[in-house]
């Protein structure tokens, strides 16, 4: 699953840029080049967003552009894109909870044919509905 939020630049006198993502309170980063401060700003983002998962705590929505409030000459607007599903397969939670779940033989049938792996079907769904279902 991928996600949007924007992301305020601001230029660093001494070199670099800071970063806030000021739809996710506290997420903050920094970078001595555009490139890395982007790197980093996504990757504290999806810190941010992980943690959220883990604690089940609702997404912020993102905020629309224009009511992004910035000081004219300070700083410039970006989104970022942020690849949740990736992020949470590489630093989420590795332990894994055993259900038992019934599904219709003809559903069944249908899934094997297709050769649809059960378990990551499920995560995947799951995944969706804890992220954007209240």
């Amino acid at each position: 699953m991928k996600m949007v939020y924007p992301a305020i630049f601001y230029p660093e006198k001494e070199g670099g840029y800071s970063v806030v993502v000021p739809d996710l309170l506290g997420c903050n980063a920094q970078g001595e080049t555009l490139q890395e401060a982007i790197q980093m700003a996504q990757d504290a983002a999806l810190g941010w967003l992980l943690v959220a998962v883990e604690e089940k705590i609702e997404f912020p929505k993102m905020s629309e552009l224009e009511t992004i409030k910035i000081e004219e000459g300070k700083g410039f607007v970006s989104l970022l894109l942020l690849d949740l599903e990736t992020y949470l397969k590489k630093y989420g939670r590795k332990e894994v909870v055993e259900k038992i779940v019934t599904i219709p033989t003809w559903l069944n049938e249908k899934a094997e044919k297709k050769q649809i792996n059960l378990s990551k079907a499920l995560q995947e769904v799951l995944l969706y509905k804890v992220t954007h279902e209240k």
